[in-house]
């Protein structure tokens, strides 16, 4: 039953493919528990044994909880946000579980029926994502899980299954036909175009390969299996470092995953720049981390400009895609060695039950190359609801294969002790369930009503709705704040259409809750910038009263000059702080802030364009014009708006001469507004000042679709142009 919580996505609560999941599925997990504990106390043997897999888990748990305890945000780090729901209290239920299914699941059937329903799910879940019935973009869809990245690490778990499955059929011919599936799975990988997975999957495919090689009785078996594996080794070093290579050239598919597990790709290189950062707080924190699940506090602290020459898009991490990494930066050396306990007790497991002939020599290799291509693939991804979910079944099934078969003792009634256990769990997990479960979720189903009458216009009901939402003060109030705060820190129709003392009020709440954020850490540098935002629209509410401005203002810049301590290398945030220096008309600072800003990276074309404006703002255009040259000739055009601005910029280029920069402006005006064919007629004589022929044709051809009429002269352009 847990299983179904795969497909739910509510989309009336925040964050929906992942708080629909794991919200039911606590709820489910909370509700189990309260049936079970008095289970097990009623009959012995069902409770869990001595297990060194179950020992590892919990010593996870306790290392994970102590690092919350001393981190740097204990809300984060033990309820987690609504974006992610991986904080200490869900990985418990998890744990959960895990606990209930070794307890309850006592035959092969048992666990073939958990198993065949992963794979069923998985199925569909494979099935809707490449048919592109969960999203608009085809193959690439995220199907009812909501990230690529979590569908690829589910099917890694489904395609190592099937064949487990087919390995312990008793029936081949029959029990083959679980090898169908592995397929569709296998494709969904590669389709999912992430090199985790592909490495994960490719580094199981080896070591499975190299287990029967090793393994093999027959020596025929053995040496050909060996070899094989030693081909597939020379095969891969030579497909990685020789560069591009006919196979490449010939099939898009070697291609793909040649691109997806280069290190020179720019993820590969923003990864390596965070992972760097992580590795330098482990230094600093070595026992504890700076506290489970605080990564961005990490990626912010270290990153680097240099982040910005590969990825403009994408800054901020709140994980360090490299589950290792990530553990041992904020839970320290101490979370670090009880999450591999978790995996040394289970290679410990297989290699005891190989050897005492419970299991098979194909169970073994199966087995142990999910767990090393799970292991692998979180080394470039992070865990997630589903991956949790199906390493829990893995880990509980080796489990069950090393647990000691024990005879029921007690009788069937129930006496006082169990109902009175009965009613003591009802009770504490009811309010568990009720207070951290329950309240939460009706506050994320407010908080996007809010954003639906936000969406309607109605400023003040949206005020209403969410205050109404952030009554309920839940463990999750985090994000809904944040969605509250960002709709009212800049100017709006449905701000300023209200009454000043209504302004005011509103105002005043939104400060309060972007305050309550900060306390859960000071050094957040996202945070403090969203307060920073807040404080400086809220000075420029109150430019009639001198002592509100500049209460405001001064605030204003004590929080971004605490984001930017935050993360001094994080270029926007001396945006901001330059927008908040020329409302207080300190027009020096603000531009020596956006020098300073430029010269962190000085291929971030942002900020060439930014202080280009400033200068403009200011009237001294012969310094933004040499600003402005760096903003063009890097790319940054995509910046430039509105309309009249660009028509403004061109003509001082025209005055200079400057074609080439002229051109670049004339095709961001096509942009800014396609519907203009009198736009793209002028763009395509200046392609066609310059010989650019093949340009001008397509310009004048946009312009004959969006106004016919001017077809004829259209056509004696191309004509004389050809």
């Amino acid at each position: 039953m847990s299983l179904i919580c795969f497909f739910f996505v509510f989309k009336d609560m925040l964050f929906p493919y992942i708080t629909s999941k794991q919200i039911p599925f606590n709820i489910l997990m909370e509700t189990l528990l309260i049936f079970w504990i008095p289970f097990i106390v009623k009959y012995p043997e069902y409770r869990p044994q001595k297990s060194y897999i179950t020992f590892g888990l919990i010593a996870f748990l306790i290392a994970i909880t102590i690092s919350s305890i001393f981190g740097v945000d204990f809300n984060l780090s033990f309820w987690g946000d609504v974006e992610r729901m991986l904080g200490v209290f869900h990985v418990i239920h998890f744990f959960i579980f895990y606990l209930i299914a070794t307890s309850v699941f006592t035959t092969w059937e048992d666990w073939k029926w958990l198993i065949i329903d992963l794979l069923a799910v998985s199925a569909y879940i494979a099935i809707d994502t490449i048919s592109g019935s969960g999203d608009d973009r085809g193959g690439s869809s995220y199907s009812v899980i909501g990230n690529v990245a979590y569908v690829a690490g589910l099917m890694i778990f489904a395609a190592f299954s099937s064949v487990l499955l087919f390995v312990k059929s008793t029936n081949k011919k029959l029990g083959s036909l679980w090898l169908l599936p592995t397929i569709i799975y296998s494709y969904e990988i590669y389709n999912a175009k992430i090199g985790g997975a592909y490495g994960g999957l490719l580094v199981g495919i080896f070591t499975a390969v190299f287990l029967y090689g090793l393994l093999a009785k027959n020596l025929k078996i053995k040496y050909t299996t060996i070899s094989l594996f030693i081909a597939m080794v020379l095969f891969s070093l030579f497909f990685f470092f020789s560069g591009n290579n006919f196979l490449e050239q010939k099939f898009s598919f070697f291609a793909r995953i040649r691109g997806e597990l280069s290190l020179q790709k720019s993820t590969a290189q923003t990864r390596l720049i965070s992972w760097r950062g992580g590795m330098k707080e482990l230094l600093a924190h070595p026992f504890f981390g700076n506290g489970f699940g605080n990564y961005a506090a990490i990626f912010d602290k270290h990153f680097s400009a240099k982040f910005y020459n590969y990825s403009r898009g994408e800054t901020y991490f709140d994980r360090a895609h490299n589950n290792i990494i990530d553990i041992a930066a904020t839970s320290g050396f101490i979370g670090l060695f009880a999450y591999l306990s978790i995996f040394i007790a289970t290679g410990y497991y297989l290699i005891i039950s190989y050897r005492k002939n419970k299991i098979n020599i194909h169970e073994f290799v199966i087995i142990s190359s999910l767990i090393i291509a799970y292991f692998v693939q979180n080394l470039a991804v992070f865990d997630s609801f589903v991956t949790y979910t199906s390493l829990m079944v893995v880990l509980g099934y080796l489990y069950w294969q090393n647990k000691e078969v024990k005879t029921p003792t007690s009788d069937a009634d129930f006496n006082n002790n169990e109902i009175t256990t009965f009613a003591v769990s009802f009770i504490i997990l009811g309010t568990i369930m009720f207070q951290y479960n329950i309240k939460p979720w009706q506050m994320l189903t407010s908080t996007i009503e809010g954003q639906r009458v936000w969406a309607m216009g109605d400023g003040e009901n949206t005020y209403n709705v969410y205050k109404k939402a952030l009554e309920e003060n839940t463990v999750l109030d985090r994000d809904s704040r944040t969605s509250f705060v960002r709709l009212f820190s800049y100017p709006s129709a449905q701000f300023s259409k209200l009454d000043k003392k209504k302004r005011d009020e509103i105002m005043d709440y939104v400060i309060k809750q972007a305050e309550a954020n900060v306390k859960y850490n000071e050094n957040d540098s996202m945070n403090q910038m969203t307060l920073a935002q807040v404080l400086s629209f809220a000075a420029s509410q109150n430019t009639d009263n001198q002592s509100k401005y500049a209460y405001y203002s001064d605030w204003a810049l004590k929080a971004i000059d605490k984001s930017i301590e935050a993360s001094p290398e994080r270029v926007p945030v001396y945006f901001q702080k330059a927008q908040i220096l020329i409302s207080r008309n300190e027009k020096d600072k603000a531009i020596e802030t956006m020098k300073y800003a430029l010269s962190l990276n000085e291929n971030y074309y942002d900020s060439y364009c930014y202080l280009s404006r400033i200068y403009s703002y200011y009237n001294e255009e012969k310094e933004g014009v040499k600003y402005m040259d760096g903003c063009i000739d890097k790319g940054g055009t995509e910046l430039l708006s509105p309309e009249g601005y660009v028509q403004n910029l061109i003509s001082t280029y025209q005055k200079r001469k400057d074609t080439a920069r002229v051109l670049k402006l004339k095709e961001r005006l096509t942009i800014l507004n396609p519907k203009d064919y009198k736009l793209w007629i002028d763009l395509a004589k200046s392609y066609a000042a310059i010989g650019s022929t093949t340009e001008a044709i397509a310009a004048v051809e946009k312009a004959k679709e969006i106004n016919p009429g001017i077809g004829s002269e259209a056509d004696k352009f191309i004509k004389n142009l050809k």
